[in-house]
């Protein structure tokens, strides 16, 4: 088991919760927090069955902000139907209670996959060029040297092959790739299938510039190919 390094507060208060489900399909449910941070939460009393990694939304009185599934619970333990939410835009308002200040969150339970390559926090411009279609501007939340999550509304089927352009200032990496899942409203996960070692080399120097903080310190056997 990791550690866990910010603080958690313990809350109980309800939530609602939205997006695609591991079989692809949407879902919206009710749900319970646990325990809180500003960089996160676990809830309980969650029916959907979530993938890891993908992208939900939560909703919380008026207050509306996207998370990154980090775990599930397995099914037959105690903390079956928990899962573990990273916020991927903790600047945004959420909770109408104090919270301690914010640290990084290492926390990670025993019984559950993760990406073969670390991901890092970033904001990033890029270009995303459908196979035979049409063109669109992005804005990554997060990048690694197999892939990125994109933050954009207009949702692309998975397996859609794309080329990629990712703007670091007046540099940018080009990239082959397919879309790996989606989120409808909110953005898609895209694996590289292939990069030219010169672009490779610009994304991890620009991934070596990045703080501790930004980066998530993943590693293992991913569940859905390692982006």
């Amino acid at each position: 088991m990791g550690r866990r390094s910010e603080p958690r507060k313990d809350a109980r208060v309800p939530v609602r919760i939205f997006g695609t489900d591991s079989t692809g399909a949407v879902f919206s449910q009710k749900a319970i927090t646990v325990n809180v941070s500003r960089n996160g939460l676990e809830l309980a009393g969650v029916q959907s069955h979530l993938a890891l990694d993908e992208i939900i939304g939560l909703t919380y009185g008026n207050n509306k902000v996207h998370f990154r599934v980090k775990w599930v619970g397995a099914p037959g333990t105690a903390k079956a139907g928990h899962v573990g939410l990273l916020n991927i835009s903790p600047e945004k308002p959420l909770w109408d209670f104090p919270l301690d200040p914010a640290s990084p969150d290492y926390y990670e339970p025993g019984s559950f996959e993760h990406r073969k390559t670390p991901r890092y926090r970033c904001q990033n411009s890029i270009e995303i060029h459908v196979q035979n279609g049409a063109s669109f501007w992005g804005t990554l939340a997060d990048l690694s040297v197999g892939g990125c999550y994109v933050e954009m509304p207009i949702p692309i089927e998975p397996g859609t092959k794309v080329s990629l352009a990712i703007w670091f200032g007046q540099d940018k990496a080009r990239a082959e790739g397919e879309v790996a899942h989606r989120t409808p409203g909110f953005g898609l996960g895209i694996r590289f299938t292939q990069i030219s070692d010169q672009d490779l080399d610009l994304i991890r120097v620009f991934l070596g510039k990045l703080t501790p903080f930004a980066k998530k310190t993943l590693a293992g056997t991913a569940k859905r190919g390692g982006l």
